[in-house]
């Protein structure tokens, strides 16, 4: 996904700031009951409310261990990120299809081989005391995961035409990583790009799923369901009461992004969503 421009001011109205301040569910939860059928009716939800942006938002080089290292100091137990694959199939963490804004690279992503991509430089472009951090494998992730108790939102970002085989081999090494990991619930695969669902869901169907989407267009419903998906991520804008409405009679749970406003945050946990993932990792408390 697409983080919005920066939102301005390092306070909330209140004047609060920090992990520590309470701008965070409690802060915003009104006591009404959300729209749709009550969460009881809903298999219970295993993931945190807020789920940090790229690891750690924009404090760190997004993607990077070094920002699931900042992200989990801030008290983040939930991460969403990005996966890809290289020329020879190895899964690893980068948002863009081409490898110039978060590294020293060039050129497209998938015509590198792992061994080419190990080497770039994915820290330096965010800040000097990042230079030199890489990109991760996503078997690094998993791990730092598993050691730290944290759940993640794995994006399926597929380079174009490689939908198929990222969804797949991205679903197999999940599920294979899943066998041995801890007390922190599965993996959630969401996109965008409903091939890479579909090769997903083959290969590994009891990994939970996710449909992205920018708006809620005539058929997202059917997809969803077709998809064997267990929540939507909606553009933060996209949710009204309406859209959570038919999402919660359908059992869907419901998440939302880029949340870095405090108006918008209250008025989406008003709604009752199960997940906001935001770049304000020192603002917002987890």
């Amino acid at each position: 996904m697409t983080a919005p421009s920066a939102p301005g001011g390092a306070r909330d109205p209140g004047g609060r700031s920090g992990p520590g301040s309470s701008s965070g569910a409690d802060a915003f939860d009104d006591g009404g009951e959300p729209p749709g059928p009550p969460p009881s009716m809903l298999p219970p939800w295993p993931y945190p409310r807020w789920i940090a942006h790229r690891g750690a938002g924009r404090l760190a080089p997004e993607n990077t261990l070094a920002a699931f290292a900042l992200g989990h100091a801030l008290g983040y137990r939930m991460f969403e990120c990005d996966v890809r694959l290289s020329a020879d199939g190895q899964a690893f963490l980068l948002h863009d299809d081409t490898l110039e804004r978060t590294t020293d690279g060039k050129g497209a992503a998938l015509a590198r081989t792992w061994a080419e991509l190990a080497r770039v430089d994915a820290g330096a472009w965010h800040s000097p005391p990042y230079a030199g951090a890489r990109l991760p494998r996503l078997d690094e992730v998993l791990d730092f995961c598993a050691r730290h108790d944290c759940a993640l939102n794995l994006e399926l970002k597929p380079a174009p035409g490689d939908a198929r085989r990222t969804g797949a081999t991205v679903a197999a090494e999940v599920a294979e990583g899943a066998r041995h990991a801890a007390a922190a619930p599965l993996p959630v695969l969401s996109s965008f790009d409903v091939e890479a669902l579909e090769a997903a869901s083959t290969v590994a169907p009891a990994l939970p799923r996710a449909l992205l989407l920018e708006g809620f267009s005539p058929g997202w419903l059917e997809t969803a369901q077709r998809l064997g998906c267990v929540a939507v991520v909606g553009e933060q804008s996209a949710w009204t009461p309406e859209t959570a409405a038919v999402a919660a009679r359908a059992g869907l749970r419901r998440l939302a992004y880029t949340v870095n406003d405090e108006a918008q945050a209250s008025r989406l946990l008003a709604l009752g969503l199960d997940g906001l993932i935001t770049d304000r990792i020192d603002h917002f408390r987890p």
